[in-house]
């Protein structure tokens, strides 16, 4: 938004309020060529930059604890999955006599028998690697997870950053144009006095203040709704003045690049390690195919009279219906497998055909931009010095220049949206693919 007004020759006859006028024009102009100049000139105050926005941002998040704690915990179970069942501890009386003279007698019969023993389930070493694997791997999807979140955080506290920064200069521009429209309210009065000018000026005029004034409350009410939405992520920081906005030229995303740099995006990464999960349940199904054994040992002691006893037993359960049981497990679990790999092929070709749409958005919208800069600005400005030249001749009405500032404005606004759009796709196209993954950069 390079542009400013022409400055026009007054003659002494002329109203002074125009004077005020052509000021008030030239205060605009350099309000929307220096956008950041009241944040400048708070020497000293504290400055909301785009970093510290997101460092903030996740300093305060507590979804990112969440999903430590949660990948913490998948790997202290992978701990406790990697080691032996506990042993079981019997403690007994058997065949104890309930009726006639030995009734109850713990020592009398030579069939009672006061046991202590102890069981042991040996599991198979393949099983007990196969449950901590399955476990470990929750705790990467897990860390995957979070990689995901702090994704996400990155790019919706940049989104609001931007919304906010961009807000305030679209309100401090139609706040200059406000000021503006006050002068040329005095500037018809004045004109209409001395005759040189119909009394409908005047009240083009004041139309025009009242519709700038109704478009300055909107910008004020966006303006509060994006500090409100930036607080969500920054707390209290919202209210600081912000710095200024990063450089839009570059992203860091190539075309030909997309397919390989978006195996790192943050979702496909999490059902990348979905699928390792099912794959790691699926060699647990296949381990479980192959019983374990169980020992015990048990101690009988009997009446004084008698001898005492030791037991030794060895358990194996009997899978004899593979068929139908374990085999449709494992079954069942790779074909999870499988699900999750094809649901995985897509997500990637939809966020591959996504990136490439905002890129081509980002890159034409920028072109976009250009034109305004060069073309559609300058002629709003010079359309401006020509109403303005027709109205000092007297060929023209001071409502056409009136229309030709309401243009200007609009022009200004329109581009000022634009650039904001183009900072929201940067900062989606940016915030992506985390970064340290050799993505490259693409220009416009």
């Amino acid at each position: 938004m390079n542009s400013s007004f022409s400055p026009v020759r007054v003659r002494r006859r002329r109203p002074s309020s125009l004077r005020l006028v052509h000021g008030a024009l030239v205060a605009a102009a350099f309000v929307t060529v220096h956008p950041s100049a009241i944040a400048q000139a708070a020497v000293g105050s504290r400055v909301l930059t785009l970093d510290k926005a997101l460092q903030l941002a996740q300093q305060r998040s507590a979804g990112l604890v969440a999903d430590d704690e949660a990948a913490t915990a998948a790997r202290s179970m992978a701990i406790a999955a990697s080691q032996l069942p506990d042993p079981t501890l019997t403690v007994g009386i058997n065949n104890l006599p309930v009726t006639r003279q030995d009734q109850f007698s713990v020592g009398r019969d030579f069939m009672t028998m006061r046991s202590i023993g102890i069981a042991q389930e040996f599991t198979r070493s393949s099983k007990l690697e196969a449950r901590a694997a399955r476990f470990e791997r929750e705790a990467q999807a897990d860390e995957a997870a979070r990689e995901l979140a702090l994704a996400n955080l990155q790019r919706d506290t940049a989104l609001a950053w931007l919304d906010r920064s961009f807000e305030e200069r679209a309100r401090d521009l139609i706040a200059a144009q406000r000021d503006e429209a006050k002068l040329q309210i005095d500037a018809a009065e004045a004109a209409y006095s001395s005759g040189r000018s119909s009394r409908a000026d005047v009240f083009a005029a004041r139309s025009a203040l009242a519709q700038i004034e109704d478009q300055l409350a909107q910008s004020e009410r966006d303006l509060a709704t994006a500090r409100t939405r930036l607080a969500r992520w920054v707390g209290a920081a919202a209210d600081e003045p912000l710095g200024p906005v990063p450089s839009l030229e570059t992203v860091r995303l190539r075309p030909e690049d997309l397919e390989t740099m978006l195996v790192h995006h943050p979702q496909i990464a999490v059902m990348l390690e979905q699928e390792a999960v099912a794959q790691a349940e699926a060699d647990e199904a296949r381990a479980n195919k192959r019983p374990d054994v169980s020992v015990s040992l048990m101690y009988s002691q009997r009446g004084s009279a008698y001898s005492d006893m030791v037991s030794i037993n060895v358990s194996i359960p009997i899978h004899w219906d593979q068929t139908h049981r374990q085999d449709q497990e494992l079954t069942a679990k790779l074909a999870l497998v499988r699900k999750m790999r094809a649901e995985r092929e897509e997500e990637t070709r939809m966020h591959v055909a996504e990136a490439l749409a905002m890129l081509q958005q980002w890159r034409s919208n920028r072109e976009r931009i250009g034109r305004y800069d060069a073309s559609l600005v300058p002629l709003a400005t010079d359309r401006i010095d020509a109403a303005l030249a027709a109205y000092r001749g007297g060929t023209g009405s001071l409502t056409a220049v009136f229309d030709a500032r309401r243009t200007l404005l609009d022009t200004r606004l329109e581009r000022l949206r634009l650039e904001q759009e183009v900072a929201r796709l940067w900062a989606q196209l940016n915030y992506l693919v985390p970064a340290g993954h050799g993505t490259g950069e693409a220009s416009s």
